[in-house]
């Protein structure tokens, strides 16, 4: 791997002009792509294997044209105050909103009557009208929205309290000015780490130009393969990312090769054949546990992963291909101009044993000098053990959190207390009862059911008006050919509830009584039964998922590293990262804890997808720091330094850098914290919060810690699996006996044994 790469790297060294022409003809053909696409993006949103799913399906066939899975509308209606909504003027008032509501979209598929409905409140002061769409609500155009809005507006005209709540109003989260402020704060830190303004802008560059390729590629085949809006979200964050990173690496490490006194295209070639390495490895740890989304078996998640692992396979062959053609146009400029006014020391040869910081690259008397990485290490090393146990019982008790841990898909009652949708949210529970912000669809198919549908449907009322934490069920509705009925079952406790998910439960339970008793087929359905069978299915899919992609990884760094123990502590450090950060987002959002300081306004069950999705994205992350900092310590252990002189020597090269590289993904993933979308504001301090546990305490704390404490051991490997696995010489062995023999007095370590 290591020879390929370093022919590879020179190629492109030399071949600079056509690598870059190509990599903008890509572009350019990935957003003409982009710009002639006219079909607009899939908004099928389907859980397949999940009871409410079976139910959505079957309503759509046996209640054909009414929408039984679009979008909703709830405008909660609100007299002033000592009046009522009964009153002739405001029934009046009332009567041509709804008017208006019917009339504003051709989408508009039912718009119910409070009067009619009797949707009414005990005390006569609030209504509401129920607003049902043919699609979805990622399908609604802003002009059906508009008019939902303006009827609204019409209606507080009258003096009224208007407020809308539901799906209908869903759209896609923008990019505001907080994500742009993480990728300025990245320009900053890498301005601050590599010294010269044309080694912090090719990072950027070509992290750009990656992200451009991937989301023009993404949105070229959004109809094609039936992709969604939100799928390039993803894509962009982790590309930007890891692109910065991957770019960062390799430059590092080229300045270490010019100071060490090589030729450009030798220097560009010796990057490449080391720190391109653990670029290529890293990278394919990431795409391994983006791509295993797909066991979920949830299409959106699958998806999502999916491209996600196809941005950052784009930014694996942007560093190993790009980065060294644009190294060939920066010349001696890539260097700080310090350096570049300093005669280069002599060719020796060789690339280990350096002792220039390749953030900084100064091979004068200053960089003999320890750094703040070896201090570090030669800190943790004089005193592993207790090093270990304190970052061991600092990210458990962090971590304890995630065992109180709830589960569900955020609604209004999650949003900002100044939306239309959450003052919707709080009229509704506080005038009708917290469960009328999510009523429970039941579907009795009674097509073969002795009585018909109707009768199988009474029964299963009488049943449900029976269980605990029920507020009203509905009248049966039947279908047009009467073998099939819908109940509505509105809960007394809120949607985000154990006491509602427990009603599911119960009334899913009656479901075997009712087919043996009338051969009717009962199903619970609705966005809240639809939330707690995601939750389920999450939950049940976790375990398999980790065991995926956790083992494939773990092969693969077997394969990097040459060792069981070094993968296995890696696992096991990273088990320690996720838990801890689902710990502080439990803490956060479910418990409220310093909420005030993240915009969080009311606290809830932590979203249904974050545990799987926390797992996949910082798995390969967390390998990417694993793989760049102990390869390293490889590479100088196998050219002959001591098991603790080699972990110094890692740090001594990697620290800075990997203290970048992690300090510009956190700033990337926390430019999202300010989202006014609670999903994404969780999804990007989780995110934040995982790095910053995975970089600082696990990677540059555990890490050293552990391989102190291993010596030799860490890096031995069973002499039958030492010959059945193929040498792909990551730390650069060959490459180093091919280039030239290493420096006088050192050795070349054999297979180490414990």
């Amino acid at each position: 791997m290591a020879t390929f790469l370093y022919r590879m790297g020179r190629f492109s060294f030399v071949r600079r002009r056509w690598i870059v022409l190509l990599w903008v003809v890509l572009l350019g053909l990935a957003g003409a792509g982009a710009a002639t696409n006219s079909e607009p993006g899939s908004t099928e949103f389907t859980i397949p294997g999940t009871e409410a799913q079976q139910a959505f399906d079957l309503l759509n066939e046996r209640y054909p044209g009414s929408g039984a899975d679009g979008a909703t509308a709830r405008v909660v209606i609100r007299a002033p105050e000592g009046e009522l909504i009964t009153d002739p003027t405001h029934r009046s008032a009332v009567q041509d909103l709804v008017a208006d509501l019917r009339s504003g979209s051709d989408l508009v598929a039912n718009v119910a009557d409070p009067y009619e409905s009797q949707a009414i409140s005990e005390d006569g002061t609030t209504a509401y009208a129920q607003v049902s769409y043919l699609v979805k609500g990622l399908e609604l155009e802003d002009a059906d929205r508009d008019a939902l809005e303006g009827a609204a507006e019409a209606g507080r005209a009258t003096g009224l309290t208007v407020e809308i709540g539901g799906d209908a109003l869903l759209q896609i989260p923008a990019t505001g000015i907080t994500e742009v402020i993480g990728v300025a704060v990245a320009a900053v830190v890498l301005v601050i780490t590599l010294g010269s303004l044309i080694s912090a802008g090719l990072p950027l560059l070509t992290a750009l130009i990656g992200v451009g390729v991937a989301v023009a590629t993404i949105t070229a085949l959004t109809g094609p393969l039936g992709l969604d809006g939100t799928t390039p979200i993803l894509a962009m964050m982790l590309g930007l990312a890891v692109g910065i990173d991957y770019a960062l690496f390799i430059v590092s490490r080229y300045r270490a090769e010019l100071a060490e006194g090589h030729s450009h295209p030798e220097a560009t070639g010796r990057a490449l054949g080391t720190a391109g390495s653990a670029v290529v490895f890293a990278g394919l740890t990431v795409i391994i546990a983006l791509a295993g989304l797909a066991v979920v078996n949830i299409p959106i998640l699958t998806k999502m992963g999916l491209a996600a692992a196809g941005s950052v396979l784009i930014a694996v062959l942007i560093a190993i291909t790009m980065i060294p053609a644009l190294l060939g146009f920066a010349g001696d400029r890539i260097l700080p101009r310090r350096t570049r006014n300093r005669p280069a020391a002599p060719d020796t040869g060789a690339t280990t044993g350096s002792t220039g910081d390749p953030g900084a690259t100064d091979p004068g008397p200053a960089a003999t000098r320890p750094n703040m990485g070896t201090r570090w290490a030669r800190f943790v090393l004089r005193r592993p053990l207790a090093v270990l146990l304190v970052a061991v019982l600092g990210l458990g008790t962090l971590a304890l959190p995630a065992t109180q841990m709830e589960l569900g898909l955020p609604d209004d009652g999650t949003q900002p207390t100044d939306t239309t949708q959450r003052r919707a949210y709080d009229l509704l529970a506080a005038s009708f009862g917290a469960g009328f912000n999510g009523p429970l669809m039941v579907a009795v198919d009674g097509q073969d059911a002795d009585g018909g549908a109707g009768a199988a449907a009474e029964r299963a009322r009488a049943t449900i008006e029976g269980l605990d934490d029920v507020a009203v069920v509905t009248e049966p509705v039947l279908s047009e050919d009467g073998s099939t009925a819908i109940l509505t079952v509105i809960p007394s406790s809120k949607p985000l509830s154990t006491e509602t998910e427990n009603l599911v439960t119960a009334i899913r339970d009656g479901a075997g009584q009712l087919r043996a008793d009338t051969g009717a087929t009962l199903l619970v359905t609705g966005q809240t039964a639809m939330g707690i069978d995601v939750s389920d299915k999450l939950n049940d899919a976790l375990l398999p998922y980790l065991a995926l992609v956790v083992g494939l990884a773990f092969l693969l760094l077997i394969l990097v590293f040459r060792s069981l123990l070094v993968p296995l502590k890696a696992a096991l450090g990273f088990l320690l990262s996720v838990l801890a950060a689902l710990g502080a987002v439990v803490a956060v959002f479910q418990w409220g804890w310093l909420g005030g300081l993240f915009g969080v306004e009311e606290t809830g069950p932590v979203m249904s997808l974050m545990p799987i999705f926390l797992v996949g994205v910082v798995f390969g992350l967390a390998m990417d720091y694993e793989v760049f900092l102990v390869t390293r310590m490889r590479e100088a252990y196998v050219h002959g330094q001591s098991p603790a002189e080699a972990v110094v020597t890692g740090f001594r090269h990697g620290a800075r850098v990997v203290t970048a590289a992690a300090i510009i993904m956190i700033s990337v993933f926390a430019g999202f914290v300010g989202s006014t979308e609670p999903m994404v504001k969780m999804i990007g301090l989780g995110l934040a919060i995982a790095v910053f546990f995975d970089a600082f305490v696990v990677r540059m704390t555990l890490v050293p810690a552990v391989l102190g404490l291993l010596g030799r051991s860490a890096w031995w490997l069973p002499s039958w699996l030492e010959r059945v696995l193929p040498d792909v010489d990551v730390e650069g062995e060959k490459l180093q006996q091919r280039l030239g023999a290493p420096r006088e007095g050192t050795k070349t370590h054999e297979a180490a044994v414990p």
